[in-house]
């Protein structure tokens, strides 16, 4: 593999990116190796399981949702093989970066490039001279070849919508789409609108420009983003974990946007309008971490998202948790985006038409079913929930019998009702905010849920049926296929810490600072009780074990850092590390979980600069453990947000003192407006616990 590992300076942050890293999954998605522009439109990998396939399927022209949904594939070959044959490669011939791709077909014997644009792509094909020189298309997609050279075509997404492509080759082809010239371009546009539109993007963007200078402005793009943060010191791993981390943060959400005008699978019309559409999220894994980081490095860029969401509600009559191309993805649980706008609320964001957002989330709050994986009006499950304040479950061998329950999914009726609290919360403190005072009382009220799963015996939350009777389980297994019955994806450890948005009322339900330390060290400590294999088994997410922590899975990002808000800082900033070290390694299996388009790696960016936003929706940071000695965040505005580690090494990593702007602190954390007014933060570092 040749990618990225010449020594990089401080001006090249980008030549850190290694697109390899995690493309070996421990159990579920691994991440792709995604040529693409920052949340920019186009994205590409080439098609293999992953990095221990050394045969790849095709190249495709776009991937239409995060490591899904490819459309147009190509392949170029050197006989009259059929489409069904896979071409074997050689990794260590194969290069990698965001903005460029080469690689050689070792039984073909020919070279493959490819670079980006933002709505356009080109691909480059070089044969062996003495050979045939042919382009196999992909049979699903309808083609259109005219023979001077153009392509276009389209293809359906998800069913009922429409992609579609306009190209063309730089040298004529016959009728099996074989070229004389031994190297051979195809220059090409997507559009979600039109062949016509993506004809415009096309002259607009590629005409005139040749292979080195679509690859050198596709590098200048990931320049920009990855010089917005300097650092120093730091070993060449750390680096490459960071900086790639910073480039899986950029891959979605992703502009849309044509000419004034994007397609809205909300209302499945073409809409004219000059302001981006941004359209791919997953709110679930992205509330905590990602969309926290894009509005310190991106503020102008989120406020367009946040729009984008603003203008879903308008044309489906619901505000979106998982938007995508097609609509609104029925998946996981919670209406999280709630949360996202109210930490952009606070963080001094303009959301546009913030009164109509929030009548799309107090929609979602009052009328949409808390069903995971379902989309829809309420159901009898969500009515017991209004009335009761907790989401009713089944004892284990009960029969379902509301029809509209996911049959794998399940009611999920603990994490349910923790997420649905969170969501609560966001939307009274929005209300009060935006003083519409009822709301905030009645939301505020309902936000606290989770009191009523809160079972002080066990010390977990626990699910109780809908007469308002425990269910005694085990809360570390019990719950079928990952624990959905009543937890989601992972088990009720992971659950307990559900409450980043009341974290003195969760120290206070354990009864006090010590025993919640003592329960926090036992999380860390537990045993599963049974093997490795049996456990993943069941549960295959929760993945990155440290005892009964999950590093794998989003639910877990926030727990090391509740050391700090007991005064056992030390305890965060040594778990940190360990947790960076152990499970972010600058290698294919550098990832201990799915990743999720920059949900992981935004925890992996942020804990590497040594803070993180525990509570999404409170403008805070919590102080953890820098692996650089110094970073500079290069902010929108001009000013520069600095914080200097003193003596950081991989010894010293403990917070001796904490100064901002030259004056003493004697806690673990700083606000968001102090970040964005550009401050200067200094810890002193040592070996030994102090803060």
């Amino acid at each position: 593999m040749l990618c990225c590992c010449r020594p990089a300076t401080p001006a090249e942050n980008e030549n850190y990116i290694d697109p390899t890293i995690g493309n070996i999954a421990p159990l579920l998605q691994p991440t792709r190796p995604q040529l693409h522009r920052p949340n920019q439109m186009i994205r590409v990998y080439p098609l293999r399981k992953d990095y221990t396939d050394d045969q790849i399927s095709a190249f495709p022209l776009q991937v239409v949702g995060h490591n899904a949904g490819e459309v147009f594939c190509i392949k170029p070959v050197t006989d009259s093989t059929r489409w069904e044959r896979k071409q074997r490669y050689d990794h260590e011939l194969e290069e990698i970066h965001p903005w460029y791709y080469r690689n050689w077909l070792v039984e073909d014997q020919i070279q493959v490039e490819y670079a980006p644009g933002r709505k356009c792509g080109v691909y480059r094909f070089t044969y062996p001279a003495h050979a045939a020189h042919r382009i196999l298309l992909s049979p699903v997609d309808k083609w259109e070849l005219n023979g001077n050279g153009e392509i276009s075509g389209t293809s359906l997404y998800h069913g009922d919508t429409k992609v579609y492509l306009y190209g063309q080759f730089d040298h004529p082809y016959d009728a099996a789409l074989t070229f004389k010239d031994s190297v051979v371009s195809l220059k090409y546009a997507i559009s979600y609108i039109s062949v016509a539109a993506a004809k415009v993007s096309f002259e607009q963007e590629l005409a005139g420009k040749g292979f080195t200078e679509i690859t050198a402005t596709a590098k200048a793009a990931w320049h920009r983003v990855m010089n917005q943060v300097s650092v120093e010191g730091g070993t060449e791993a750390q680096r490459r974990s960071f900086f790639t981390a910073l480039y899986r943060c950029h891959e979605r959400m992703v502009n849309i946007s044509e000419e004034g005008a994007y397609y809205s699978g909300y209302d499945k019309q073409v809409h004219a309008d000059v302001r981006p559409f941004y359209v791919d999220d997953a709110a679930w894994d992205t509330y905590q971490a990602l969309h926290p980081l894009r509005m310190i490095l991106h503020p102008h860029q989120e406020e367009d998202m946040l729009a984008s969401y603003v203008r879903m509600y308008e044309q489906s009559g619901w505000m979106p948790q998982f938007p995508r191309l097609f609509g609104d993805h029925a998946c996981m649980n919670g209406f999280h985006s709630t949360i996202i706008f109210l930490d952009a609320y606070r963080k001094g964001l303009h959301i546009a038409d913030i009164d109509k957002a929030y009548e799309g989330m107090k929609k979602n709050a009052r009328q949409a079913t808390m069903l995971p994986w379902r989309n829809g009006e309420l159901t009898s499950l969500d009515i017991f929930y209004f009335q009761h304040g907790y989401y009713p479950a089944l004892h284990p061998g009960e029969k379902e019998m509301v029809a509209t329950v996911d049959t794998f999914e399940k009611r999920q009726s603990v994490a349910l009702t923790l997420g649905h609290s969170y969501d609560d919360w966001a939307l009274g403190q929005l209300a009060k905010e935006l003083k519409h005072d009822s709301d905030a009382v009645f939301f505020g009220k309902r936000a606290k849920a989770y009191m009523n799963l809160w079972n002080g015996d066990k010390q977990f939350f626990m699910p109780r049926d809908e007469k308002g009777e425990w269910i005694d389980i085990d809360p570390g297994w019990d719950g079928g296929a990952g624990g959905r019955d009543y937890y989601d994806e992972n088990n009720g450890w992971t659950y307990q810490w559900q409450l980043a948005f009341n974290i003195p009322g969760m120290i206070s339900m354990y009864g006090g600072n010590e025993n919640f330390e003592r329960k926090l060290d036992t999380l860390f400590h537990a045993e599963l009780g049974r093997p490795r294999y049996q456990f993943w088994a069941k549960f295959p997410d929760a993945t990155g074990l440290m005892g009964q922590f999950s590093m794998g899975n989003e639910p877990g990002f926030h727990i090391p850092y509740l050391y700090n808000y007991i005064g056992k800082g030390w305890k965060t900033q040594r778990m940190i590390r360990s947790l960076l070290d152990i499970w972010f390694k600058d290698n294919v299996f550098g990832i201990p979980g799915d990743e999720d388009g920059g949900g992981m790696s935004a925890f992996v960016v942020f804990s590497s600069m040594g803070f993180y936003p525990v509570t999404a929706g409170e403008p805070v940071y919590a102080i953890g453990s820098p692996i650089f000695s110094k970073i500079v965040v290069h902010l929108e505005h001009g000013k520069e947000f600095t914080l200097v580690a003193h003596n950081c090494s991989a010894v010293n990593k403990y917070v001796q003192g904490v100064k901002m702007n030259g004056k003493e602190r004697k806690d673990l954390f700083f606000t968001h407006k102090e970040l964005m007014n550009g401050g200067t933060l200094e810890l002193e570092m040592g070996s030994k616990p102090h803060f």
